[in-house]
């Protein structure tokens, strides 16, 4: 688009360096050579202006009046982005019918650019209301897109608690659906408790505060399942819930999640994402939470059948102890010890004959080295009549040449010991 917008100024060369002229193209432009707003405005006219005229489909929002002219906005839901639209009162009279807010429309227009407010909008000659046959086909390619990315597996659908907390509900602001799901859920259960968001379900604000809703209630940590609630309603009525960014907002979803549109035939979209699908905003409301007097009924059936099993299991082993007290080994006790005490006073003479062999053993091989220990003693040499000579430092005398007349000497004899001293020593030639 910026090297198309070219300045009536321009002449040929593209210089946009002579003081005075702007520059020829967007491209050319710089912080020194701008151009002004105005002219920019003018440019992008131009270039919009050489448009043709093109079909556009979308959903009406904010009709309005004024004189010959129809103005209104045209949205695109699935993207979230709208254009403003003008067209003759004389056009809307070759529909034959009005445009309402929300309703969706084919529109054959041309663009136009709005210089003064900088705005692009929409010259319509010709509105078509959106025929429901596009509708369902598009409502159909978009059950096999999300089907083929597992969005209605079963395994994904996640339970319902037994007995929630708190029950998000998103109902319509005005309507059955509320009083539906919230008495029949407080007659079953009494403690129940909602958080509710009333929102628009239908129209053109419809799925933006649904999708809102949800996502609210599903940050919530004390919400344990989400209901979203309408009263049925025709095939335009419920388009809402078919809406792409709503479905997808739903399985996105950490919070198991009721759809209960109250419908019989085609079912939206909402219905095959929802972790379950009510029939209707009354089945719902029976379905979240469990019924207190069939649970009470239940408690009571289960305490009785505890009661009655632990009487016959008592009654059972009453009647097995009876059984037990009147066996013989009972009533005589102590003959249970008879075979022990027999074994014990065998056991107590092997013991006292293995005790005897045992000490009997010992004392022969005392005795043996007893004799031994007197054979190889220097007593027993002392007891033969020899007797241990040791001289003045204590050594053993063993050879007499080491000894002088005089020297005193230490005797040990078999019995006593004597002090002498040496009067003579001969010297012993023997080697």
């Amino acid at each position: 688009m910026t090297d198309g917008l070219s300045s009536p100024n321009a002449s040929g060369g593209g210089d946009a360096s002579r003081p005075g002229e702007l520059p020829s193209k967007a491209a050319d432009t710089s912080a020194e050579h701008p151009w002004p707003v105005s002219h920019l405005t003018a440019k992008i006219g131009e270039y919009v202006h050489r448009m043709g005229p093109v079909w556009v489909e979308g959903q009406v929002l904010r009709p309005s009046r004024w004189k010959s002219l129809v103005f209104f906005d045209l949205r695109d839901a699935s993207e979230n982005m709208t254009l403003g639209v003008s067209t003759q009162a004389s056009v809307l009279d070759r529909m034959g019918a009005d445009l309402e807010d929300g309703s969706r429309v084919v529109v054959h227009a041309r663009p136009r650019w709005w210089s003064r407010g900088g705005q692009l909008k929409l010259d319509a000659d010709q509105i078509r209301h959106a025929g429901v046959g596009d509708l369902l086909a598009r409502i159909e390619a978009l059950k096999e897109t999300l089907a083929g990315e597992g969005l209605f597996d079963a395994e994904r659908k996640r339970p319902l608690p037994f007995i929630p907390r708190t029950i998000g509900l998103v109902c319509a602001t005005q309507g059955d659906a509320e009083h539906d799901v919230v008495v029949n859920a407080t007659r079953r259960w009494p403690s129940v408790r909602f958080e509710i968001r009333r929102v628009s379900v239908q129209g053109a604000h419809a799925v933006r505060e649904v999708t809102a809703a949800m996502r609210e209630l599903d940050g919530d940590p004390e919400v344990d399942v989400i209901v979203v609630a309408r009263g049925g309603g025709s095939f335009e009525d419920l388009i809402a819930f078919s809406d792409e960014s709503l479905v997808r907002a739903a399985a996105a979803c950490e919070t198991p999640l009721v759809s209960a549109i109250g419908h019989e035939k085609d079912s939206p979209v909402l219905d095959l994402v929802a972790d379950y699908r009510a029939s209707t905003p009354t089945d719902a409301g029976k379905r979240i939470v469990p019924d207190a007097e069939a649970e009470r009924a239940g408690l009571t059936r289960a305490v009785r059948d505890m009661r009655s099993a632990v009487e016959d299991r008592l009654d059972r082993e009453a009647s097995g102890l009876e059984q037990f007290r009147g066996r013989p080994v009972l009533a005589q006790p102590e003959r249970m010890l008879d075979p022990h005490a027999d074994r014990l006073g065998q056991l107590r003479q092997h013991a006292g004959r293995a005790l005897v062999s045992v000490l009997t053993g010992a004392d022969a091989v005392t005795r043996e080295l007893s004799a031994s220990l007197r054979a190889l003693s220097p007593q027993g040499t002392l007891d033969r009549g020899y007797a241990i000579a040791r001289d003045a430092s204590g050594a053993i005398v063993r050879d007499a040449a080491t000894l002088s007349d005089g020297d005193a000497l230490h005797v040990r004899v078999a019995r006593g010991e004597l002090e002498a001293a040496v009067t003579a020593v001969t010297a012993s030639d023997d080697a």
